[in-house]
């Protein structure tokens, strides 16, 4: 069984970094052809794709966030962390992690964890 678990903290200052760390058991994050995301969804908003990173070490971003996005691994703790710089009272949200097939399924969540931006 796959299993997600996001880590970090639940409340930034705005301009500083939010820096959340994702801990996969039941699979290694290098196993062909699988890419492991971060995703979030601000409150009453939809969903929202921010980047992956796959089992190459390839990684990939949402334009619209990619110059403050950065998402790394650690294969030694089968970890995946995801850094958004500069961040701001918009970028409250729950963030996910999830694991996507290379035909864009889905099927692995982490139960999400509430960041809140705020001084």
């Amino acid at each position: 069984q796959v299993q997600l678990q996001e880590s970090g903290p639940g409340l930034v200052k705005p301009s500083q970094t939010l820096s959340l760390t994702c801990t996969v058991s039941g699979a290694s994050i290098t196993t062909n052809y699988y890419y492991w995301t971060w995703i979030r969804q601000p409150p009453g908003k939809g969903l929202e794709w921010m980047g992956a990173i796959a089992y190459s070490g390839s990684t990939y971003y949402n334009p619209s966030l990619k110059s403050r996005t950065s998402i790394s691994r650690d294969t030694s703790k089968n970890q995946f962390t995801l850094q958004l710089n500069s961040v701001t009272p918009e970028d409250t949200a729950v963030y996910y992690c999830a694991r996507d097939t290379e035909l864009q399924e889905r099927n692995y969540w982490g139960k999400g964890t509430q960041v809140t931006v705020s001084s």
